[in-house]
């Protein structure tokens, strides 16, 4: 299933108002976009700002955000609405921290390039991601391998979605629990990113393989 989103044409609108007071809803503002706003105050603490853009397509909803101190978050929101991911995405204010880590899950959005030892056909690497936090891995492969992934996470709420070279979607999200193996069509870096939605940290262990 390929995730496709399509741009929705969403007029920015001041947040202040909304982010002092979460429980009333702006009517000019998306269910959606409110929930990122509710999720942006309890784990940033942010208040003020606006609503840069929305996507839109059948795997969720995409907003991007801006708080007063011009920090940029990207949000995605599944049916519900409820908030899968949030973090930094840039802005003025992206290297601040509100004292208590509640940055750490949003710099921990990082790419990792996966390489093999020589003679080999696999990798093992492990991890750790913060509530909120993703992580990108490369992997270069060519049309007609093989492509093995699996995610040993250390608790529930991991989740991870494979991309083609071009960017499509290989693999839609699916959870830890699911192991994916499939044949390549397309020459090129692959890429696997690996979420955590859920409100803890988690460890892993990242196992690719190609044949």
């Amino acid at each position: 299933n390929e995730r496709r989103y399509m741009t929705i044409n969403f007029k920015p609108y001041l947040l202040a108002t909304a982010l002092c007071l979460p429980s009333m809803a702006m009517a000019d503002i998306s269910d959606e976009a409110n929930a990122c706003i509710d999720a942006l105050m309890e784990r940033f603490g942010s208040v003020g700002g606006e609503v840069l853009g929305q996507m839109g397509g059948e795997a969720g909803i995409l907003v991007n955000l801006r708080d007063a101190n011009g920090t940029e978050y990207e949000c995605l929101v599944w049916e519900g609405p409820r908030v899968a991911e949030l973090r930094v995405v840039g802005g003025e204010g992206s290297m601040a921290d509100d004292g208590g880590g509640a940055m750490a899950g949003a710099s921990d959005s990082t790419t990792e390039r996966v390489e093999f030892a020589s003679g080999t056909s696999g990798a093992e690497l492990t991890g750790e991601l913060m509530p909120g936090a993703s992580r990108r891995y490369i992997l270069g492969a060519n049309e007609g391998q093989n492509l093995y992934f699996r995610l040993a996470a250390n608790g529930p709420g991991m989740t991870y979605v494979v991309y083609n070279p071009d960017g499509s979607v290989m693999q839609d999200e699916v959870g830890a629990d699911r192991e994916f193996r499939n044949g390549l069509w397309q020459s090129g870096d692959h890429t696997i990113e690996v979420y955590n939605t859920s409100n803890a940290a988690r460890s892993y262990n990242a196992i690719f393989g190609i044949e």
